[in-house]
């Protein structure tokens, strides 16, 4: 396994620069990021434009300034992907983007990471459990919840599970929830419990509604696979053989069943990313959600670059750590 995935991690590489290239050119034909400054009232003098162009690097070519941002080689020291730099932003000189990222990432990976885990805790359970008992009551009620979150738009279910917490914080006369920001300066200096309680406090909500809208489709994704698991021949030669359904279900059954979960929860990394974007918005988190918006009402294209790129290479490493789970579910599955 070993090899395999260090061959799969040089495969990644040529994605990888496929990808930033992909999303240099993108954003180069977006947009002037220098368009706002044009349309200034009243005009910069022609000057600033043009310093403003030379720190920008536009006063270069689109393939110069695509190896500028890889290497940095020709720079002036603040671009070079390989380099550790991401770029001169249109913010200021004094925004580095870098630090800004590695900063908000933090923010989001907790809220994202808590979000998924639970998600795909409660889509195993509840698939396997609808697949069981198929048709009764509890799968009608399972399935109806299921199909209720996938209708529910993100940004609308944010805004719904927001006003809810604001109507139990009244409720109960106490501020148990927080509808708005991540709480990262809300107990510096506490005592380890307040700590605890202050980001329980601010992720409840907007990990709830992550957890929703992906615990929505992988449910059903679940409940399928583990359908079509049950009826197969292999189960119905194990219960025959007069095991216990506890042990088919557990180590026959729902183990190969979590097959294109993995598959699907892979794939699903991007549309997550997308929900992030969004439910940070609506709770106001400064994570890469936040950085996202900030850099598209301020035409910062090494910016959105950075962001993309980085977005691009959390779904690679998904769906290799998905690769790599197919062997640990499936032991017919053999790397060579």
């Amino acid at each position: 396994m070993l090899v395999y995935t260090m061959r799969r991690l040089v495969g990644a590489v040529p994605v990888l620069v496929l990808a930033s290239l992909l999303t240099f050119v993108m954003i180069d034909v977006s947009g002037d990021p220098l368009a706002e400054l044009r349309m200034a009232t009243p005009p910069p003098p022609e000057a600033v434009i043009e310093q403003e162009a030379e720190r920008l690097y536009l006063d270069r070519s689109m393939p110069e300034r695509y190896w500028l941002w890889v290497t940095g080689i020709g720079g002036e020291g603040n671009i070079g992907l390989l380099q550790g730099e991401f770029g001169p932003s249109t913010q200021g000189q004094q925004y580095e983007i870098g630090p800004e990222i590695a900063e908000r990432l933090w923010t989001t990976l907790r809220l994202v990471g808590i979000a998924m885990l639970l998600a795909l805790g409660l889509a195993i359970i509840a698939g396997a459990v609808s697949a069981m008992r198929q048709y009764s009551k509890l799968d009608y009620t399972l399935t109806f919840v299921g199909f209720l979150c996938l209708a529910m738009p993100t940004f609308w279910l944010a805004g719904i599970v927001q006003a809810s917490g604001v109507e139990i914080n009244q409720l109960i006369g106490e501020n148990l929830f927080k509808t708005i920001g991540d709480g990262r300066y809300g107990a510096e200096g506490a005592p380890p419990w307040d700590q605890f309680v202050n980001a329980f406090a601010h992720m409840a909500l907007p990990t709830l509604v992550l957890m929703l809208t992906s615990f929505a489709s992988w449910s059903r994704y679940q409940r399928t696979s583990m359908l079509e698991v049950l009826n197969s021949d292999y189960v119905r030669l194990a219960r025959a053989k007069g095991l216990r359904d506890k042990v088919v279900i557990r180590r026959h059954a729902l183990r190969t069943a979590l097959i294109p979960l993995t598959t699907v929860f892979a794939l699903g990394v991007a549309g997550i990313i997308d929900g992030t974007i969004l439910t940070e918005t609506v709770f106001q988190w400064r994570g890469l959600g936040d950085f996202f918006i900030t850099a598209v009402e301020n035409n910062d294209s090494y910016a959105l670059m950075g962001w993309l790129l980085l977005s691009g290479f959390m779904v690679i490493l998904a769906n290799l750590i998905a690769d790599l789970l197919y062997g640990v579910l499936d032991p017919r599955i053999r790397y060579e």
